[in-house]
C-alpha cells in the first residue's frame, strides 16, 4: 500500500513538473540602453561598468543575461521572482524616475550592502562567483564619488 502511494505521488510530481514547463515568465531584457541615464549620471569607468553588467544589472535593471537553466521551471519562476524583488530595492533602469534624495540613498545602500557582503546575494555568487576585493574596492570608490554629487545637490537645494 505504501509503495503504491509513493508511485502515485512520483507520477503526479512528474506530471506537475512537465506541466509547469509550459509556464513561461516574461523576460527582463530591454537591453543596456535602459541603464544609459544611470551610467551617464554616475559616470562609471569601463571597469566599473563591466562589474555592474556582470554582477548587478541582472537583478537591478531591465536587462538580464539569462543562464541556460532559466528555461526550466520552477527555476525560471524563482529567477523571475528574484529579479522582481531586486528591482523593487534598486533599479538602474528607473534611475531617471528617482528623486535626487532617492538617488543619493540608493547609492548609500549600494555601498552598505557591498561593504557588509550582502550583495551580490549568496544564491547569485554560488553560480556566478564572488566579486574580487579589487572589484569591490573599485565599485565602492565609484559609488562614493557618484554619491557626492547628489549630496551636494541636496545641500544646495536646502539653501
Amino acid at each position: 500500500m505504501i509503495k503504491r502511494g509513493i508511485k502515485i505521488f512520483l507520477v503526479l510530481l512528474l506530471i506537475t513538473l512537465v506541466a509547469i514547463q509550459f509556464i513561461r515568465p516574461e523576460k527582463n531584457d530591454d537591453g543596456y540602453k535602459s541603464v544609459a541615464a544611470f551610467e551617464a549620471e554616475t559616470k562609471p569607468s569601463a571597469k566599473v561598468t563591466s562589474i555592474l553588467r556582470e554582477n548587478c544589472y541582472d537583478c537591478h535593471s531591465n536587462q538580464t543575461q539569462y543562464p541556460w537553466y532559466a528555461e526550466i521551471a520552477p527555476l525560471s519562476l524563482w529567477l523571475k521572482d528574484h529579479i522582481e524583488d531586486g528591482k523593487k530595492h534598486f533599479n538602474a533602469s528607473a534611475w531617471s524616475d528617482y528623486t535626487v534624495k532617492k538617488k543619493e540613498h540608493k547609492l548609500e545602500e549600494l555601498v552598505e550592502m557591498v561593504e557588509k557582503e550582502e550583495m551580490p546575494l549568496q544564491s547569485y555568487t554560488i553560480i556566478h562567483g564572488n566579486l574580487s576585493e579589487d572589484d569591490k574596492k573599485l565599485l565602492l570608490q565609484w559609488a562614493g564619488v557618484a554619491r557626492l554629487q547628489y549630496k551636494h545637490l541636496l545641500e544646495v537645494s536646502k539653501k
